[in-house]
């Protein structure tokens, strides 16, 4: 592995690209390429920033369920509570007629 980058081997790795892309082509070759890499690392650091606010966007969002499931379960126990109040009414309601 050590003899692939010898001098002579970049040499004619050099001329080959001259010669695929031309000497006009090449500074736009290398400005592309750093571009490629700045957006490369910059959206490595965007990934990391992504993480932590997922992460507080998950936890709001376990909030907001928590609070919802909970109104949930209030309104059913009023609405259990009111049923078993008219039944109740109702069998009363009948015990009297019955008397």
């Amino acid at each position: 592995m050590g003899d692939l980058f010898q001098p002579m081997h970049l040499l004619v790795i050099g001329l080959i690209v001259i010669v695929l892309f031309g000497g006009k082509k090449l500074p736009e070759l290398g400005k592309g390429l750093g571009e490629g890499l700045r957006g490369f690392k910059y959206g490595l650091k965007g990934i990391e920033e992504d993480d932590s606010e997922e992460k507080k966007k998950r936890e709001d969002l376990e909030v907001k369920a928590y609070r919802e499931a909970k109104l949930v379960a209030d309104a059913k126990l009023a609405a259990e509570a009111r049923v078993a109040a008219e039944m109740k009414a109702e069998r009363e309601a009948r015990e009297a007629l019955t008397k």
